[in-house]
Parts: structure tokens; C-alpha cells; sequence
């Protein structure tokens, strides 16, 4: 079964990523559009600027960030053209969604994977 994977884009791609998904609103720094080997750059799925500098990785904000994220998440429009890609995608092979940030276990895209899983089922 295809699963969802998150996985700092710094980190070398595997064929065991799949379908590989920056989700950042920004390009990381020092990446080259080549070296990424990303799918597809959904930067319209990430964290509003004004949540993600609210949220600027500050562990004590992470809950009160991922409820506000979730709530943009549910309010997107480009979110049922996402949800469709992924849910192909996943049908075919694993999907992995690339983020740049440092800490790997308060970001983003653990939230993301989560209300996809969820929303998904």
C-alpha cells in the first residue's frame, strides 16, 4: 500500500519517495531546480506568509499554529485540485511531501500529512 511521507528536501531523493511534492511557499535556499527532483511545487498548499512568520518555529506556538493551519487548509481553494493529485498519485506509488525547515518534528508539513491522511482516509 502507498503511503505519505514527509522529508526535508535537503535530503537525497530515494525511489522510495514516489511522487516527491515541495510544499513550501518559498524555494529553499542553496537547492537548484534539478538537484530538488521534485513532481510538482504545490507552494498554494503551505502556511499563509502571515501564519508562517506568526509561527516562525517556536515550539510553544506549534498547536495554536497547526490549528490555524488546518483552518487554512479547510478554507483553501486550490485544496480539491491538491486532494485530487495526491489521491492519483497515491493510487499509483508512495507520495512524499518535501519541506526546507530545520526541525523535523514541529513543521508544516507533519500537519499537512496528517489532514491529508485524514481527509484522504
Amino acid at each position: 500500500m502507498n503511503t505519505i511521507k514527509i522529508k526535508r528536501i535537503y535530503e537525497p531523493s530515494s525511489e522510495l519517495d514516489g511522487y516527491r511534492v515541495l510544499v513550501d511557499r518559498l524555494w529553499p535556499r542553496g537547492i537548484s531546480k534539478e538537484k530538488s527532483q521534485i513532481d510538482e511545487w504545490a507552494k498554494e498548499i503551505a502556511p499563509s506568509t502571515d501564519l508562517r512568520k506568526q509561527f516562525n518555529h517556536m515550539p510553544d506556538f506549534f498547536d495554536e499554529f497547526t490549528k490555524r493551519y488546518v483552518l487554512e487548509l479547510t478554507d483553501n481553494v486550490h485544496k480539491e485540485g491538491f486532494l485530487s493529485q495526491i489521491r492519483e498519485q497515491l493510487g499509483q506509488r508512495n507520495v512524499t511531501l518535501l519541506y526546507a525547515a530545520k526541525n523535523e518534528s514541529i513543521n508544516h508539513a507533519i500537519v499537512l500529512k496528517e489532514w491529508l491522511e485524514f481527509t484522504l482516509g
